[in-house]
């Protein structure tokens, strides 16, 4: 039970509804918890703070289908121990909220197109670069030095002198509104699969 009373019920109710701070209280209430849960699986702090913020993503995304009549909480264990089951099989490969797609964005920047899928690779570039370009400046630049450039969230504290609170905030409303530009573009296309790996992915 929250502060101000709520149920998890409630705040999901609210949260569909499109109340931030129901959703402030869910992760506030849970995060913790899930986090535990993916350091014990994955024994590295922040390979589970990734997975964690893929989880959440999950969640988020989940939430207009959830069963009212379903424990919450259940529910997300369920979708925790999935992203873990799907994070190991993956073999600890990076996730971000659109999947693989960005880190072929920075390959391509990078290295250049190949010959082989140069134009389906070119205009999953073209598209992702849309997308980014449309973000808030605040949420483009903490997924460009965490998603395509690599940097620890210490790092990208210290480049931008905010606290590790915020980049965490803005690099979870970056994923999930790049999710959502993505899925409004190309619905039926496996670039924004997996919140969780696939913010997940």
């Amino acid at each position: 039970m929250s502060s101000d009373g709520a149920t998890d019920r409630e705040l999901v109710e609210r949260c569909q509804q499109r109340d931030q701070s129901a959703w402030e209280q869910i992760l506030a209430r849970y995060k913790r918890k899930v986090f535990g849960m993916a350091y014990k699986f994955t024994g590295r702090y922040e390979e589970a703070e990734d997975l964690t913020q893929d989880i959440f993503l999950k969640v988020y995304r989940s939430l207009e289908s959830y069963d009212r009549g379903q424990e919450f909480f259940g529910w997300l264990v369920g979708i925790t121990r999935n992203a873990c089951i799907d994070h190991y099989r993956r073999h600890r490969r990076e996730q971000i909220i659109v999947g693989e797609d960005v880190s072929n964005m920075s390959d391509i920047r990078c290295h250049g197109i190949s010959p082989h899928g140069s134009v389906e690779a070119a205009e999953r570039s073209r598209m992702l670069r849309r997308c980014m370009n449309d973000l808030p400046e605040e949420l483009r630049s903490v997924l460009i030095l965490r998603d395509l450039k690599g940097l620890s969230y210490r790092e990208i504290v210290d480049q931008l002198k905010l606290n590790e609170g915020t980049v965490k905030s803005r690099i979870f409303r970056g994923r999930a509104e790049l999710a959502g530009m993505i899925r409004g573009i190309v619905p039926d296309e496996g670039v924004t699969r997996k919140v969780s790996h696939g913010t997940g992915h």
